[in-house]
């Protein structure tokens, strides 16, 4: 009985203070160096060390290639600094889910949400951790196939062993990203370092010549736009974690122009590194570009590699895991979820069931076949997201000239930003039309369940009892309590 009243009470009697806080909430305990590490670690994941060939294949031409890397760093950029004014302007935790709700009202907001929980958190997590198992696992099965039953084990393992560590403790989630950045931008040093050895040696035949066969089409500009556009995916997730930065105002705009900055830098620098040592026609030809590089440069230690890139894709699982939980958390705690969601551990002070939620729907969605089919689905309804909170933004600054805005940027890039993300989906539409019906639908789902769980208020007593008793079971159960918010929107 003492151990119920402790979990169900959030503000407990006298008698008790000693044992758990008066006001249970999610404390600031992330810094700029690990907000920076949260979106380092997210960004350079798989991307940069297993797929440049596809601005590449698109665009034909080395010094083209070089181009649209540095747009895509310039583009999201933008976006990353657009969403520096609204994370300072609106600061509560939940990024573009509470924007979208500032700007738009409840249903719009809730779609954000489920598009998030259903597809672009678990996919994109299930997609990293088989990436993840099968390059840790490459070193072993180096002569033969890897079994899919082991790619799909230890995917799973990764994905419970890092969920874990973010629901026992905050701190030790940010001190396991900044050890994990650190890591991968030491691989990324080396091939660097290497690259500009053979560069030094005379090796620079890829450079000649670096316009030559280029491709100026309309669609395939836009094809390597959104091959380059998913490999800076990630800018947004801190804006996930206001709640939980420290002097956001400052440290938020900071973090994002940092960790883009080195992001973009990084890119490119390590993009020259490949094409000093390999020829488009090798680059185009491999699977992993790091890995090749590897085999072609220090072939005796080539098999570390893979592992690097297990690593690095490891961060990213990581800081989804640490900053879309909270996203499910500041839906819950709106009430477009269900309660138990929007509890937090009432000793470790982490959105546990947040996190075990994402664990769940992370083991379904590796077992579907085509995780590229959803992959694909994931990039247009993450595109539509956008759109609607840049129009968001302008909406605000036209209706709510007045709201305080520590950063202001013109009018004019939100716009633009508009206009880009909508034919990002039009041309998802136009290339990929079964995977954008199927993100759609996803998305027109969400009306029935949106009236059901959240506008029909005057549910059967039957019904509310069934959900206040499983609420409160599982509260014993995960040892959780509602929490309170500094940051709820207005």
């Amino acid at each position: 009985m003492e151990l119920e009243k402790e979990i169900l009470s959030v503000s407990p009697p006298p008698s008790h203070t000693s044992q758990v806080p008066q006001r249970v909430r999610l404390k600031k305990r992330i810094n700029l160096l690990q907000g920076v590490s949260v979106i380092v670690g997210i960004i350079i994941g798989a991307g940069i060390f297993v797929s440049p060939v596809g601005i590449l294949r698109n665009v034909k031409s080395v010094g083209l290639s070089l181009v649209m890397w540095l747009v895509c760093g310039v583009f999201n950029t933008l976006c990353a600094l657009c969403y520096a004014e609204l994370g300072t302007t609106i600061s509560a935790s939940g990024g573009e889910y509470a924007y979208v709700m500032k700007a738009f009202g409840d249903f719009p907001a809730f779609v954000c949400l489920w598009i998030n929980c259903l597809l672009i958190c678990p996919v994109g997590l299930a997609a990293s951790s088989l990436i993840f198992a099968t390059y840790i696992l490459q070193p072993i099965f180096d002569s033969c196939e890897i079994p899919p039953i082991g790619i799909r084990l230890v995917a799973a393992i990764i994905i419970m062993l890092l969920i874990t560590v973010n629901t026992f403790n905050v701190n030790w989630a940010t001190r396991v990203q900044v050890i994990i950045t650190g890591s991968k931008l030491i691989a990324l040093a080396m091939i660097i370092i290497i690259g500009f050895v053979w560069i030094g040696k005379g090796d620079v035949t890829s450079f000649s010549n670096m316009m030559d066969g280029s491709d100026f089409a309309a669609g395939s500009i836009a094809l390597s736009f959104y091959s380059g556009f998913w490999a800076f995916g990630g800018w947004s997730y801190l804006n996930f974690l206001t709640d939980e930065l420290i002097d956001p105002h400052k440290n938020l705009p900071r973090a994002i122009l940092i960790s883009m900055s080195i992001v973009t830098v990084v890119y490119l620098v390590a993009n020259v590194a490949y094409f000093a040592v390999l020829t488009p026609v090798e680059m185009l030809h491999s699977s992993a570009v790091a890995v090749t590089f590897a085999k072609t440069t220090i072939p005796v230690v080539a098999w570390i590699m893979p592992v690097l890139i297990a690593l690095s894709v490891s961060g990213s699982i990581n800081g989804i895991a640490l900053s879309m939980s909270r996203l499910f958390w500041a839906g819950a705690v709106k009430g477009q979820f269900p309660v138990i969601i929007g509890m937090i551990h009432y000793k470790r002070l982490t959105p546990s069931p947040a996190l075990l939620v994402m664990l769940v729907l992370t083991l379904l969605l590796q077992c579907f076949g085509d995780i590229f089919f959803l992959i694909e689905m994931e990039g247009f309804a993450f595109a539509a997201i956008l759109s609607s909170v840049f129009a968001g933004q302008v909406y605000l600054r036209v209706k709510q000239p007045d709201l305080v805005r520590p950063i202001k940027l013109p009018l004019v890039l939100p716009t633009i930003l508009v206009v880009i993300c909508l034919s990002i989906c039009a041309l998802t539409v136009y290339q990929k039309p079964w995977e954008s019906v199927g993100a759609i639908g996803v998305m027109m789902v969400s009306l029935p369940v949106y009236i059901f769980a959240v506008k029909w208020k005057n549910k059967p007593k039957s019904v509310v009892d069934i959900l206040e008793n499983t609420t409160k079971l599982l509260q014993k159960l995960l040892m959780v309590v509602m929490t309170e918010s500094d940051g709820e929107v207005k």
